[in-house]
Order: C-alpha cells, then structure tokens, then sequence
C-alpha cells in the first residue's frame, strides 16, 4: 500500500514538470583581440536583396510596459546624466557621451542609434539568410552593450555602412575599443568577414595587442 502510494506521488510531480526544459544561456567568452579576429569566418559578402526594411526596428525594447522603444531604451541606458521622460517617452535634457567623436552631447535629437555592424553588413555576412524575426532581434540587440551605441548623428552618418577597412572612428584614441566591439558583434550574430576586412582587423589587431574581446552568442 505504501509503496504504491509513493508511485502515485511520483506520477503526479513528473506529470507537473514542465513539458520543454530552457536550454542554458551560451557562457560570455572573452579573448584577446588577435585571436577573436582569427575565429571570423572568412566568405565572400553578397548585398543581394538587401532592403532596410528586412530588419523591424525600432520595436518595443526589452521592456514593453514603459513605453519606450528600443531606441530610447538605448538612450536612457546610455545617459551619463538621465533625461526626463515625458508622455509617450518624450526625452528632454541628460547628458550623453560619444565616444566615436569624444563629444559631449546634451539632447537627444542629437544622437543616432548605431548598429555596431549595420545592417548592409550584417545582410552581406549572413542575415541574408536569418528568418524575419531573428533579424529583428538583431536590429533590437539590447543583451551585449556594443551592439547598438548612442553617438553623434554625424559620425554616425559618416560611418555608414563601412567597415573598419573603410571606416574606423575620428578618435583614434578609441579605435581598439572600436575594433573589439565590431569583432564581438560579429562573433556573437556569427557573421563572417571577406578578405579585405580579415585582412584589415589583423593588421589593425596587432597595434591592440592589450585589447580583448568579450562575447556573448545571441540565443538561436
């Protein structure tokens, strides 16, 4: 009698476990910067197709229940002095920092949202590929701080969709930093690079030889 009871008990509580088990979240990895720019794949990039529209953004952000999309959400995380949020997460005031530039910036309006690989870069090394949805979690990455950065509307615009074979930012004081932060991305969507960009983080990589890269993969 008692051994049955002690069956029926354990039907009940496997019944009550959940039917999918979370997979656990990819561990960060960090290393230096020469190496991370060796673990790249390295294919031939393809614009084909491309339309800025394949990637929705800017969505309701990590936290629906504010108000504010992500590119807000990105401004209010990235305020050195917060700004007021009004109605429908109107900001007014607060203070930013940009580090492509190193310039000061005190309103919002100010500031464009970069994708650290913009989006024609990240279609030409693999989400042409991607369905609609990853793309948009892509365009919305919140989950690693390189992924989008608040910096002055011109050097973003000046920035473009180059790489850093073509592009790297005015600062030259922060042009590891920058380095790191592209490689990382790319890392964790894994993107690719074609030769001329491999060719140009490695020669890049060996004037940043304190330089590491911290990564984290996005969940599939």
């Amino acid at each position: 009698m008692f051994t049955a009871v002690l069956r029926g008990l354990a039907a009940v509580s496997l019944a009550a476990l959940p039917l999918t088990v979370t997979p656990p979240a990819h561990a960060a990895e960090t290393l230096p910067l020469a190496e991370a720019v060796a673990g790249l794949p390295v294919d031939v990039e393809n614009r084909d197709g491309y339309t800025r529209d394949a990637f929705r953004h800017w969505n309701a952000g990590d936290h629906p229940a504010d108000g504010c999309n992500t590119r807000s959400e990105v401004l209010l995380s990235e305020a050195v002095e917060p700004p007021t949020v009004g109605a429908r997460c109107r900001l007014t005031g607060g203070t930013w920092w940009s580090y492509y530039d190193q310039t000061w910036v005190t309103s919002a309006s100010g500031l464009d949202i970069d994708h650290m690989v913009p989006l024609a870069e990240s279609w030409d090394s693999g989400a042409s590929a991607w369905t609609a949805e990853r793309r948009e979690a892509y365009a919305n990455d919140q989950g690693a701080p390189a992924s989008l950065v608040a910096v002055t509307a011109r050097s973003n615009r000046s920035k473009a969709d180059h790489d850093p074979a073509k592009w790297l930012p005015p600062a030259a004081a922060v042009h590891c930093r920058y380095l790191a932060e592209w490689v990382g991305t790319k890392l964790r969507w894994a993107l690719t690079v074609d030769e001329i960009e491999a060719a140009a983080l490695r020669d890049a990589a060996a004037g940043c030889p304190e330089q590491t890269v911290t990564y984290e993969p996005a969940a599939r």
